[in-house]
């Protein structure tokens, strides 16, 4: 049965093949998917703060950073939002526990890339009835999120010029804090 919410998805992926056939598993399984693909962890940074996906499908083995990075700035952001690891790397069980218990919602070893659909599938599911318990809420608090992250964007490119200027600056990012302690809990 197709997955009819369109889920916002984060792809972490460095391969363009890769990119190619996980997409096209996606496809398979949510009818309308909204897909944004980065290759590297400083794209994945920016990108992830301005878009706010409903889930984030990583290769673990990253150009620059690894899995355990992209799921620790997750976790920093906002603990709510699943990583599925879609690798090669994770042979070692000793690793992919590891993954889990930092964690990852999942991880799908590449050498299962034939039948990925079925194993994204039941992922994909228990995201979906994840969001659906808090979907209203989850809307409001992305809002605020992306909201927040914008003035923060705005507070570090002004350049102040006086001592006021700057207390009121460091005002307003201690604020912003509590604000995002609060909408947290």
């Amino acid at each position: 049965m197709m997955i009819n919410i369109p889920l916002r998805i984060l792809l972490v992926e460095d391969e363009k093949t890769d990119v190619v056939l996980i997409k096209r598993n996606i496809y398979q399984v949510v009818e309308k998917p909204v897909i944004e693909v980065v290759n590297d962890f400083p794209d994945f940074e920016s990108v992830f703060k301005n878009f706010l996906p409903d889930l984030v499908i990583s290769d673990f083995s990253l150009p620059s950073g690894t899995g355990l990075d992209v799921l620790e700035l997750i976790k920093s952001i906002d603990e709510s939002i699943p990583l599925i690891f879609i690798t090669g790397a994770l042979d070692d069980d000793e690793l992919a526990a590891e993954t889990i218990v930092s964690g990852a919602s999942g991880f799908i070893l590449k050498k299962h890339m034939s039948y990925l659909d079925q194993k994204l599938e039941p992922l994909l599911k228990q995201v979906v009835y994840n969001m659906i318990q808090h979907d209203e809420l989850r809307e409001r608090i992305r809002k605020n999120k992306i909201a927040i992250h914008q003035i923060y964007g705005y507070l570090e490119s002004m350049k102040a010029d006086d001592k006021e200027q700057r207390d009121n600056i460091k005002k307003i990012k201690n604020n912003l804090n509590k604000f995002n302690i609060e909408n947290a809990e």
